[in-house]
């Protein structure tokens, strides 16, 4: 008896014997993926439903990882972009989505002094650079050429703020600590003030004013570029001493208003820094030995860790989501192969009726399942692949889809076609073929 072209496989005396299990898969397994294909483009829209949940959960996993990588990418950049070997000494734990907490143990915190900066630049061997800051964030008119800058922020520092912050001079001169002596009204641009109030045309020796307040502008500064979505370019730089004069309000808020940022003479002398600088401060602000520090040590290392956290919390909850997604495509997919089974019972009495064994009628079903889920998966990859792209295009995030994401959408796709195909092809399987060929 011949088979059917196009529905049924060979006779059963073309197969390989029973025992030799991997040379038949090895033959059959172009056919399997034939009788598949024929399958699903028989119910192409009954394919296409099945298959949604596996590729939402897909999708979502490469999306979730191309984010994430972007993120953490640019994380990294920015912290980076203020130098990896950054210590900041400050009033106030660093924290993310939230600022601070008021009521609590910081608030009650002494305020970090200049004073304070001072004896760690003269008693840390370790520290190569000590540089005290404030800063006056959003609200400043700055103006200059008849133009006005788009609200940039303002830091109070000294000659030392360049160096502690990995930036790099422009044209023209540094701070010097005549300025800061003195309370000079010098100021540095940024690239980003420069280009709304300067266009074409060299600022030094310029006039701007910050808040009403007349500066000259002394020198500009290298162009960082944005980062995270910001830009740290657009900037005014002046002598800590003249920012405590024009805006007296920031110093006395009691706030979180100095930051002593210092770099230890080598990036192996970090540890040694943040233990030398440690140490000064709290004997100076008379902490007892068993009491914690009441202030808080920013790296670039710690508020990476802390980004990192983050993003893989938010990582885990995409997980989950993409979980539940594939879970519900693969009960759809075991739930159309059960329909398949019951729809084409005479078709697997009418082969096993020319024998075809058990594992036979078991891996053509499995494989219609196997391909179903992974074509599901193909679908979800290109879709996260694109969004990956549209993100990049549009956003500062650095996005990528590293090549491992793509193979683990392919495979968890394939591992669940598997898992929930397993049920339906063993139960074609087992049918009686006499039973099977009554079937109506």
């Amino acid at each position: 008896m011949s088979s059917v072209p196009g529905v049924l496989p060979a006779p059963a005396a073309a197969l390989p014997p029973r025992g030799s299990l991997l040379a038949f898969l090895r033959r059959s397994v172009g056919e399997n993926l034939r009788f598949a294909r024929v399958a699903l483009v028989a119910h192409k829209l009954r394919a296409f439903l099945t298959i949604v949940g596996i590729v939402i959960g897909t999708w979502t996993v490469i999306a979730m990882v191309a984010l994430v990588t972007g993120f953490n990418r640019s994380t990294m950049e920015a912290f980076s972009s203020f130098g990896t070997t950054l210590v900041q000494f400050q009033k106030f734990e660093p924290r993310f989505f939230g600022g601070r907490h008021h009521n609590t143990e910081e608030e009650k915190r002494k305020d970090l002094t200049i004073e304070d900066a001072e004896a760690i630049a003269r008693y840390a061997p370790s520290i190569a650079a000590v540089s005290p800051e404030r800063y006056l964030w959003g609200a400043t008119q700055v103006k200059g050429n008849g133009k006005e800058a788009n609200s940039p922020t303002v830091a109070g520092g000294t000659q030392n703020y360049l160096v502690c912050n990995n930036w790099g001079l422009g044209d023209g001169r540094n701070l010097t600590d005549l300025d800061v002596l003195h309370a000079t009204p010098a100021a540095l641009l940024g690239s980003d003030v420069v280009e709304a109030l300067f266009p074409g045309k060299d600022p030094l020796g310029e006039a701007i004013t910050i808040n009403g307040k007349r500066f000259l502008v002394v020198g500009t500064l290298e162009k960082k570029g944005a980062a995270m979505g910001g830009s740290p370019d657009n900037i005014v730089i002046v002598p800590i001493s003249t920012f405590d004069r024009c805006f007296p309000q920031i110093r006395n808020s009691h706030g979180d208003t100095l930051h002593i940022a210092t770099i230890p003479k080598s990036p192996e002398l970090i540890q040694r820094a943040i233990e030398e600088g440690t140490n000064i401060l709290r004997a100076r602000r008379k902490v007892p030995f068993d009491k914690p520090n009441d202030f808080a040590i920013f790296t670039s290392e710690k508020l990476i860790e802390q980004m990192t956290s983050v993003t893989n919390a938010i990582s885990g909850v995409m997980v989950f989501v993409a979980g539940i997604a594939l879970l519900v495509g693969g009960v759809g997919v075991m739930n159309i192969m059960l329909v398949s089974v019951t729809e084409r019972t005479r078709e697997i009495g009418l082969r096993k009726a020319v024998g075809a064994h058990r594992r036979d009628i078991a891996l053509q079903f499995l494989t219609e399942a196997m391909s179903l889920t992974t074509l599901g998966g193909a679908l979800g990859v290109l879709l996260g692949i694109a969004t990956a792209l549209v993100i990049g295009a549009v956003s500062p995030l650095r996005t990528a889809t590293p090549l491992w994401s793509i193979f683990l959408g392919l495979g968890v796709s394939l591992s669940i076609g598997l898992f929930f195909g397993l049920y339906p092809a063993l139960k074609a399987s087992r049918l009686d073929p006499i039973e099977a060929l009554r079937y109506e």
